[in-house]
């Protein structure tokens, strides 16, 4: 990351060497930057090497490499070459090989993990600082006599350290700031300053911002720069999910080169790595009581810099970002300063009475972030003129019941979130959002799709509607067809609860393909279940008493276009809970990237993998089973002996709960 104290290590390496030099006969700094200049590098060497200027001026690059080179071999040295943007040709400059016969070294410092991994080096991540270690250097530089001037100070100055979360370049320029700073007064005005505006702090816009603003710049192209500062409306240290972010960004439509929404994801997660690469944002894995997920993280100085790059950075665009992060009554005057703003996050808050509705000529995006201490309540008319606005995501507001009337006439929108709500219903209004292309209803309880919405929805990509075992969508089978009438479908989640409704899906071609997470509960009736989904990701069966066994049978699926073992293939997710006559789930030696399997309540199941003795020569040969399966829970199963018949390897397994 900028600012992490990557050059002042460095630097300290370097000091010791010139102290001591180890036995190296030279000891060379070179700062290479952006672009890196060839030449610039070599005038360093010629200088430190003492090289005979006949052997230089006038001469061309190679030969100037090869009177380095011809120094250089002979000499045991270490090259320290500080900021580096992009893989070097050591060679090109006229450094021989580093290996173990000449014991050189060459070590540098660089803001990008690809650049190790693309000149061969070892990398060595810098981190923020620990607690101690950053708090101790935030008063070195504020000063003895300005801490201990007050019996308050210390306290408000840990308030003001934690605010760098680590990072040794805040922990200077907010510390040289707050030096003299002798009053609590003083020093509440200054946090509250730094909570809230903090590009107005002294030093953070003048000299913090534009050095960690260098990794933005350095970003390949617009949609990229476009993803990192988005990151930016969420609240501070959230664990972003990555599926969730990567939704938001299709429906911002910052992936739209890529021909399908499939096409789409990878694209988003190449963009996630991207960023990850560049130290902008890191990424996590969080685990939940079956699987697992994948978030990715802002450090808290790096979001306050991207959200000075979204509303300022020089060109005064002021409020094209907003976040709302008070914890208190919003009034009318602070709406009305939001006429222009782009992008709007209510993290916390809750409105006054309007006297007139709002107008939001240019808002694209607003996201709304639970709070359970505020009620989620808008102002008469807040949505009445939104004339372009592209994204709305209301997700996890249970004390959402009822959408606002005038959702119907925002025609512009291309993404809606409802989940985890209360709604009970959704207008037939809705239908009239010709350019939606994502809908998502997760988790509603006592739920019901009117017929002919869905399949008013023209433009629908992706539609997703995972819940519990309470809630019901109405007619599945209906659904099911709107959906498959829908010309540009490419992504379905659903829970289904019915042999009639799988049926549906079963005999639909293209759902089949669409199919990314599948909900299984309560179908009584139904004794085999067939995954005919080459896209499956995450599949879950409930409650099915009678059901014996999860398989698939080609010998019927004349369309079919993908061979056998690759059925299964994209399958990582499986939970079976409560399925009384299960007997197997040999299926599972086609998924050969299953991470996660879950099978709980399950009385006459004996052994996961069943198979004859004419199948196991097959599966024996298939060496990837189970081998990137990370969580394993087998629980409450009277009858289970066995995983199958023979002895398996679990090198990825992290987790494991059997009983």
């Amino acid at each position: 990351m900028g600012g992490v104290g990557k050059t002042t290590l460095l630097n300290r390496i370097n000091n010791e060497f010139l102290k001591s030099r180890v036995g190296f006969d030279a000891v060379i700094w070179v700062t290479v930057s952006r672009p890196a200049n060839l030449e610039k590098v070599q005038q360093v060497l010629f200088n430190k090497l003492e090289i005979p200027s006949n052997n230089w001026e006038g001469r061309s690059e190679d030969e100037r490499k090869e009177a380095i080179f011809n120094v250089l071999k002979m000499k045991k040295i270490v090259v320290l070459l500080d900021d580096i943007w992009e893989p070097l040709d050591l060679s090109a400059m006229g450094i021989p090989p580093v290996n173990d016969g000449n014991k050189s070294k060459v070590v540098f410092t660089t803001r990008f993990s690809t650049v190790c991994r693309d000149m061969g080096a070892k990398g060595i991540e810098v981190k923020c600082l620990a607690w101690e270690e950053a708090f101790a250097l935030f008063q070195a530089y504020v000063g003895e006599d300005t801490i201990y001037s007050h019996p308050h100070i210390p306290k408000l100055a840990e308030i003001a350290a934690k605010e760098c979360d680590g990072l040794p370049l805040a922990l200077i320029t907010i510390g040289r700031a707050m030096a003299g700073t002798k009053t609590p007064e003083e020093w509440e005005k200054k946090i509250q300053m730094l909570k809230n505006y903090p590009a107005k702090f002294p030093g953070m816009e003048n000299h913090l911002f534009p050095r960690l603003a260098f990794s933005y710049d350095s970003l390949q192209d617009e949609a990229i720069k476009s993803c990192f500062l988005y990151c930016s409306l969420f609240p501070e240290d959230y664990n972003i999910n990555c599926d969730e972010l990567i939704q938001l960004w299709i429906g911002e439509g910052f992936l739209d080169e890529y021909s399908d929404i499939k096409e789409a994801r990878n694209g988003g997660e190449e963009v996630i790595a991207s960023l990850n690469h560049a130290c902008l944002l890191g990424i996590t894995v969080i685990d939940n009581i079956w699987t697992q997920a994948r978030c990715v993280k802002m450090h808290d100085v790096i979001r306050d810099m991207a959200f000075w790059l979204a509303c300022q950075n020089g060109n005064k665009k002021q409020n094209k970002f907003v976040v709302v992060d008070k914890g208190e009554l919003v009034n009318a005057q602070e709406v009305e300063k939001w006429k222009g703003t782009q992008r709007l996050s209510l993290v916390s808050a809750s409105f006054e009475e309007l006297m007139e509705p709002p107008s939001f000529s240019n808002l694209q995006t607003l996201l709304v972030f639970v709070n359970w201490t505020l009620p989620l309540s808008f102002p008469i008319g807040f949505f009445s003129y939104m004339p372009v606005i592209t994204v709305l995501d209301f997700s996890d507001h249970d004390n959402l019941i009822d959408l606002p009337i005038e959702i119907g006439k925002l025609f512009t929108l291309e993404y809606l979130n409802l989940s985890g709500t209360r709604i009970r219903t959704l207008p037939m209004e809705l239908r009239n959002l010709k350019k939606l292309r994502c809908l998502l209803l997760d988790d509603l309880f006592e739920f019901e799709i009117p017929s002919q919405i869905i399949s008013g929805l023209s433009s629908l990509q992706l539609f997703s509607i995972m819940d519990s075992d309470e809630a019901t969508h109405g007619d599945c089978r209906a659904l099911l067809e709107e959906l498959e009438g829908l010309k540009c479908m490419g992504e379905v989640s659903i829970s289904l609860d019915s042999v009639l409704a799988i049926q549906t899906l079963l005999n639909s071609h293209k759902l089949q393909r669409c199919l990314k997470r599948l909900d299984v509960h309560n179908c009584w009736d139904m004794d085999l279940l067939q995954l005919l989904f080459p896209y499956l990701e995450e599949f879950e069966v409930r409650s099915c008493s009678n059901l014996e066994d999860v398989t698939f049978n080609l010998e019927k699926e004349v369309h079919s276009t993908f061979p056998r073992h690759q059925y299964l293939y994209h399958l990582a997710h499986v939970r079976i809970v409560s399925c009384e006559n299960l007997m197997k789930l040999t299926c599972l030696i086609y998924a050969p990237n299953l991470k996660s399997l879950f099978i709980e309540n399950c009385d006459s199941l004996e052994e996961v993998i069943e198979v004859d003795e004419s199948g196991v020569t097959e599966i024996e040969s298939d060496l990837g089973l189970f081998s990137r399966l990370t969580h394993l829970h087998l629980r409450i199963l009277q009858k289970l002996r066995s995983i199958c018949g023979w002895s398996l390897l679990f090198p990825s397994l992290k987790d494991d709960s059997c009983g």
